[in-house]
């Protein structure tokens, strides 16, 4: 009887044959792969090699991946500004994708340059995959008005509402809450067009879903917490986006009908234009933080600001209790030696 070996498929390679991402052509690679990454792969791909660094640096790929990323920088106004950054879109993604790192307040305290003359806000909002709104609103920061009144930007007129495709049915208000936490998403890039510098904003998901017990609207929070002047109300400062929601018709849809940026101390006092400006422009010029679960760490940085905030209003409460306190005390000490002075003439 005949007797056959049976021998394993060989596993290793041959070296004569090439393995490495050179055989590719260059321009498969730039057109058909890269193309196809978004903003954080890409950047982790263009750290592997020389080669697909030099690929990865072209200014279309990233022009295209901050056009789809958010639909409010195809505007001719933000591709003329984001092409005066240092290194054009990848720069301006740079800046704008990840959440704002927690600066150290001393750091933050540090020599900066001229405050910006203008800002730019690039807004998107998102439920879930599909684009509901998406606005470019530019504001000027050296007017008398702006400097004195309290720092807020809105991005709708009173009577403008933006249609969504949420339903609102009666009832389950509680329910239509917490589907916005978990649904929207939210982008508000904050532009110095002259410093060729951006930072985002929010929070990307919402750190708070609230209905106003009185006329039924939603109130979505998103926030970022930025560091201003140690030991004062204004230590950490909440840079809050409220999207406020109601319903078109009884069960109907869902209507966005404010979009507003705001800033605000620990004690809840909006700050006013030349203050929020300082704020931002330290922000404008930090660190940015990582590209990670940024939803999670934007809930998380929202909900510590939250625990300094109650440790200052429970302080304040007890320093203010002493007081009280010395204040009844010398009160009732110089009542008795009042009349002590009257009864011992």
């Amino acid at each position: 009887m005949a007797r056959f070996s049976h021998q394993p498929p060989s596993t290793t390679v041959d070296e004569d044959s090439s393995a490495s991402i050179s055989a590719v052509h260059p321009d498969i690679i730039q057109t058909h792969i890269l193309t196809r990454l978004d903003g954080p792969t890409l950047a982790s791909a263009a750290c592997t090699s020389f080669q697909l660094h030099s690929l990865a640096s072209d200014h279309r790929i990233w022009a295209n991946i901050c056009h789809s990323t958010w639909p409010s920088t195809t505007t001719p106004r933000l591709r003329q500004v984001i092409s005066t950054f240092p290194d054009g879109a990848f720069s301006f993604f740079s800046d704008s994708f990840p959440l704002l790192a927690n600066l150290d307040s001393a750091a933050a305290a540090a020599d900066h340059h001229d405050s910006p003359t203008e800002l730019i806000s690039a807004v998107d909002i998102y439920h879930g995959d599909k684009l509901i709104f998406s606005k470019v609103v530019e504001t000027e920061t050296v007017s008398g008005w702006f400097t004195c009144s309290p720092f807020r930007i809105d991005l709708l007129d009173p009577k403008d509402v933006v249609p969504t495709p949420v339903k609102y049915p009666v009832g389950q208000e509680a329910d239509t809450c917490r589907y916005l936490g978990e649904e929207l998403r939210l982008s508000w890039i904050l532009i110095d067009p002259v410093g060729r510098r951006a930072m985002n904003l929010s929070s990307h998901t919402a750190v708070s879903v609230q209905r106003h017990w009185l006329s039924g609207e939603v109130h979505a929070r998103f926030a970022s917490i930025l560091p201003g002047q140690r030991g004062t109300a204004s230590e950490f400062v909440q840079c809050g986006i409220v999207v406020t929601c109601g319903a078109g018709s009884e069960g109907g849809e869902l209507q966005v009908r404010e979009v507003s940026l705001q800033v605000e101390d620990m004690d809840g006092m909006h700050l006013n234009g030349k203050d929020g400006l300082v704020i931002l422009q330290r922000g404008l010029e930090g660190r940015k933080g990582r590209n990670g679960r940024r939803g999670e760490e934007g809930r998380r940085r929202y909900g510590d600001y939250l625990e300094r905030k109650r440790e200052r209003k429970e302080k304040k409460k007890r320093t203010e209790g002493t007081l009280d306190t010395l204040c009844v005390t010398f009160g009732v000490l110089g009542f008795f030696l009042f009349w002590l002075f009257i009864l011992c003439r």
